[in-house]
């Protein structure tokens, strides 16, 4: 199967920036990584409808070629259920708002599954080029929707299962999301230990069980990896955790600081920023309520019951309460433009092939 996927989509470089949620995929980033060549995308996970209309405007007015607008599965907000759990938690976040100055929190946050239903409304009548989802299998209604909108759909996957259920559904490309990967894990049909599976070992395994376009994800760095990832047969690659110290970005400045001093082993899976498992910088708030991981409240409740503690955390530029999500690849980070980063990945990697299969052939 060849990469005709990628002149479907109508871009240059099968490097796709990641739907980093929460601030960092500004509409300048997401032009910037288009205009390159690659595929920029707006990370509206948590962007009320009116804010995704306004940011997908901003980007067509700072680049003709297409992006993609990257959104999150909803899941049922049942409070009885967790009511025992919402008790540990709050008294454990409350010493935190206290510590800096916030009111107690006590209101249940709402569903989240008419918000989705809104911001999918805006994508469609938007004219959004690309969608891609993670956190489950998107409706056959709104996969209808997609195709006769003529919207091409990314889904994420953490396992080949997960990868052949969304084939299945009708998406038109699946990320294959390793372990290394930074921020939310994409698992939903499996339980997140269950689904740690590395990127060397997870995308042939997926690339061998689905005939859609395979995109890889998951520590990716610099041209090395995406060339290995190519050799393992990706179609694409997918690169977050690089982006976020673009100059393009919209991650907080103190945030991009940790990250240019992070190592490779300052990096740990929490739920409790969100209630889904991601992976971030340690800080002192994942230390703090190391304990109460198991107590964590399924997202979105554990995100909303946090989200004022970050917001203020943000504000202040305390860094031991922000979610500072980021890779395992995290030593290779480096300051620079987002057209910089797709330019000189794709022209290292193609180089990196090219001397590969010179070395094959001095075997022959």
């Amino acid at each position: 199967m060849g990469i005709d996927w990628i002149t479907k989509v109508g871009i240059q470089i099968p490097i796709i920036q990641a739907g980093m949620a929460g601030g960092p995929t500004t509409p300048q980033l997401v032009a910037s990584v288009s205009n390159a060549g690659g595929l920029g995308t707006l990370g509206a996970g948590y962007m009320k409808p009116g804010d995704l209309r306004d940011a997908i405007r901003q980007t067509k007015l700072q680049t003709e070629k297409p992006f993609a607008v990257n959104l999150f599965i909803p899941e049922k907000n049942n409070r009885s259920i967790h009511q025992e759990h919402g008790q540990q938690m709050e008294k454990a976040l409350q010493k935190i708002r206290l510590r800096l100055g916030l009111a107690e929190q006590t209101q249940w946050p709402q569903s989240q599954e008419s918000l989705f239903e809104q911001q999918m409304e805006v994508v469609i009548n938007e004219g959004v080029p690309v969608f891609s989802f993670t956190f489950g299998r998107l409706s056959q209604e709104w996969i209808n929707l997609c195709k006769q909108a003529g919207i091409y759909m990314i889904g994420t996957a953490t396992s080949v299962h997960e990868a052949e259920q969304l084939e299945k559904a009708g998406v038109d490309a699946v990320v294959a999301q390793g372990y290394e990967a930074g921020g939310h894990r994409g698992t939903f049909d499996h339980a997140v230990e269950e689904a740690c599976i590395g990127s060397m070992a997870l995308l042939p395994q997926v690339v061998d069980a689905v005939q859609i376009p395979v995109i890889a994800a998951g520590g990716l760095m610099d041209g090395r990896g995406v060339a290995a990832a190519f050799l393992l047969g990706a179609q694409a690659v997918q690169m977050g955790t690089a982006f976020l110290t673009c100059y393009e970005s919209g991650a907080h400045p103190a945030y991009q600081e940790k990250l240019l001093q992070a190592e490779e082993t300052d990096t740990r899976l929490t739920k409790i920023y969100s209630g889904k498992s991601a992976r971030g910088l340690i800080t002192a708030m994942m230390n703090e309520l190391v304990d109460l991981e198991d107590a964590t409240l399924p997202y979105p409740i554990q995100n909303e019951w946090t989200r004022d503690i970050r917001n203020r955390a943000a504000q202040i530029g305390n860094v031991d309460y922000m979610s500072l999500w980021a890779g395992q690849g995290i030593r290779l980070q480096r300051r620079r433009h987002a057209a910089e980063l797709v330019s000189e990945t794709w022209q290292d990697a193609l180089h990196r092939l090219d001397d590969w299969g010179k070395i094959a052939r001095s075997f022959l």
